[in-house]
């Protein structure tokens, strides 16, 4: 739903976003995508897997359901606030984001205080800081809209987005991609892991540096920072190739998700730095160039986010399947994670995001209203396609299943053979 309102706001922000990229019209949009679509799926995430990474259980479930019940009027009140111009639905938004921080930090940080556990868990910490920085910097801005003490510069809403984009959504990514990428890629984990270190520490002293320097207006400490977060993304990469060559079977389209993920970085960067090499000439495109690499980063983000939706979903509806009286997968062979979704339509999804993200971000930088509503009818359409995905095959199965009375199990076949060395094959007793 947020992925749809997100495509269905660029639509509407279209005119604004190609002349002033920090209008309220074009703000409402991204907080859809950020908030309502990432936001969302990283703290869904977060509650699925640290349990599974630790071994230890949430503190409390119903810490669980409070945070998503504050997340979700948050998600929607702070961006539909600020495009309506409603200061109470934005203060409102910005008080239910706070309040959301504390349940989840108390609600995760129980299993995350488990002593070792590696690069993911310290990266996993460290974002959850970086949640708590990003509600941070959003309840200055929601507390100037009233009092308008605070200069709301395009630097500062910059600074606000390198905390928010890296330091919080990027950190769970790249901390988690970790321990998904050989279920999800089917591949071996390596066996060094210093490239894992090395991102999750570029990224976060980066972010740590540049996003101050942004702020104050500091040359130097937002060169330094931007040379950290560089290279930790370079390592997350190099981690992604490094899988990739352990990767066993053919491609599919989770890897296509995955590998169209990663170009995204490169991109951004193209486009963040020529943004900043224009910066001291006055250069009318700069604004542009920095809306279209913002945008790049998301994109990197949310190819990741969809294509991991497919399986991630499957992971947690196979279990519930089977428990309600699923049976064996096409052809008699035990259920797996991609009966649960409809393989043309995940490529079709991916070729629709991909699309649109090309068309929002050559739309952005080129300031054309064309490119930025195709872009934005595309990432809608992407949302309907993926949500009809993983969504109705399950319940497709899930009825077939109710009108077979329960589990369909395979007729039975001989017993089995067993074989011993130098033997010839003989039938086991009874």
């Amino acid at each position: 739903m947020g992925l749809a309102a997100c495509g269905g706001a660029l639509i509407w922000a279209r005119s604004a976003a190609a002349t002033e990229p920090t209008a309220d019209p074009v703000v409402a949009a991204v907080h859809l995508g950020v908030l309502a679509t990432l936001s969302m799926g990283i703290l869904g995430a977060l509650h699925e897997f640290v349990p599974l990474l630790t071994h230890r259980p949430l503190l409390s479930r119903r810490l669980a359901w409070a945070t998503l019940s504050c997340w979700v009027p948050a998600a929607w009140l702070l961006p539909l606030g600020v495009a309506t111009g409603s200061a109470p639905a934005v203060e409102a938004g910005g008080a239910l984001a706070t309040l959301t921080v504390a349940l989840a930090g108390v609600d995760l940080l129980s299993p995350l205080r488990l002593r070792g556990g590696g690069a993911t868990l310290v990266g996993l910490r460290i974002a959850l800081a970086g949640f708590a920085a990003t509600v941070a910097y959003g309840a200055v801005y929601v507390a100037d809209r009233r009092g308008g003490w605070f200069e709301l510069s395009g630097q500062v809403v910059l600074a606000h987005a390198v905390v928010g984009l890296f330091a919080w959504l990027g950190l769970t990514y790249i901390a988690v991609a970790e321990r998904l990428w050989p279920m999800f890629l089917v591949t071996r984990a390596p066996s060094g892991r210093r490239a894992p270190r090395l991102a999750i520490g570029g990224v976060a002293a980066g972010v740590a540096l540049l996003s101050p320097g942004l702020l104050v207006g500091l040359p130097a400490l937002a060169w330094t920072g931007a040379t950290l977060l560089a290279i930790g993304l370079g390592a997350h990469l190099a981690s992604l190739v490094s899988h990739l060559r352990r990767r066993r079977g053919t491609a599919g389209v989770e890897t296509a998700f995955v590998v169209t993920s990663a170009a995204w970085i490169p991109i951004a960067g193209a486009l963040a730095l020529t943004a900043a090499l224009l910066s001291g000439r006055g250069h009318p495109a700069r604004s542009a160039l920095v809306a279209a690499a913002v945008a790049a980063v998301c994109g990197w983000l949310l190819e990741a986010l969809v294509g991991l939706a497919h399986k991630v979903s499957a992971f947690i509806m196979w279990p519930a399947l089977r428990g309600r009286g699923d049976g064996p997968g096409p052809g008699d062979r035990p259920l797996r994670f991609s009966d649960l979704y409809d393989r043309r339509l995940a490529w079709l999804s991916h070729a629709e995001l991909t699309a649109g993200l090309v068309s929002l971000c050559l739309g952005l930088a080129a300031s054309a209203q064309a490119g930025i509503a195709v872009g934005g009818a595309l990432i809608s359409t992407t949302a309907l396609t993926t949500a009809m995905n993983i969504s109705l095959t399950p319940r497709r199965r899930l009825r077939a299943a109710r009108r077979s009375g329960g589990i369909a199990r395979p007729a039975p076949g001989p017993p089995p053979q067993v074989r011993s060395a130098g033997r010839r094959p003989v039938r086991p007793a009874g």
